[in-house]
């Protein structure tokens, strides 16, 4: 097994799920400082926006060959990603506790794309060196992967496991949320 491979394997047997399990986590610490009477719905949009900015990428990464314009995708996610993080933290703090285990969590969630990329850098390197020294050309279309980097299995396996730990906790979030805020707009009017 050549060094590529190697990392693929820690991308795609533990970032990717470390990602997910630390989502969970966070939507724990979140509906334990009942944040549906605290920092409420704007704070939980940010959460989905977040996971929508860093899932588009990593399904770019799996289902593409990694090219310029994935590259392009992946540090605009990530910048984006980071934006809304620190503006997260910002909202919230003074209006929910926020505690150690959700700082730590957090940790976890702002530095795993961090890793995605540069490990997508490293193995990629080529293209990375194209991408900075502006050799674009021919390196902008996207292609589908032949044969996917982790087998036919994968994909479906782990967007069922993001559907688990991620995808329903947050649209949990997001309804409860919801409720309290048309509830709290229909009190006051």
């Amino acid at each position: 097994m050549d060094t590529d491979q190697l990392l693929l394997n820690m991308i795609f047997y533990g970032l990717l799920p470390l990602w997910g399990i630390t989502g969970f986590i966070d939507w724990c610490c979140h509906r334990a400082t009942k944040i549906e009477t605290t920092s409420g719905l704007r704070e939980s949009l940010m959460h989905t926006a977040m996971g929508i900015q860093v899932g588009i990428p990593i399904l770019v990464c799996i289902l593409f060959y990694v090219n310029v314009t994935v590259l392009l995708i992946c540090f605009a996610a990530v910048l984006l990603h980071e934006f809304v993080a620190h503006y997260d933290v910002h909202y919230a703090s003074p209006r929910r506790h926020i505690s150690i285990w959700e700082v730590h969590v957090h940790n976890y969630m702002a530095t795993i794309p961090l890793y995605l990329l540069m490990l997508i850098i490293v193995i990629n390197w080529e293209m990375f060196i194209n991408l900075i020294t502006f050799n674009w050309a021919g390196n902008m279309q996207l292609q589908r992967v032949v044969n996917p980097h982790s087998g036919s299995t994968y994909l479906p396996a782990y967007l069922l496991f993001m559907g688990i730990t991620c995808v329903v906790p947050y649209v949990e979030e997001n309804l409860r949320c919801l409720r309290v805020y048309l509830r709290q707009k229909q009190a006051a009017a």
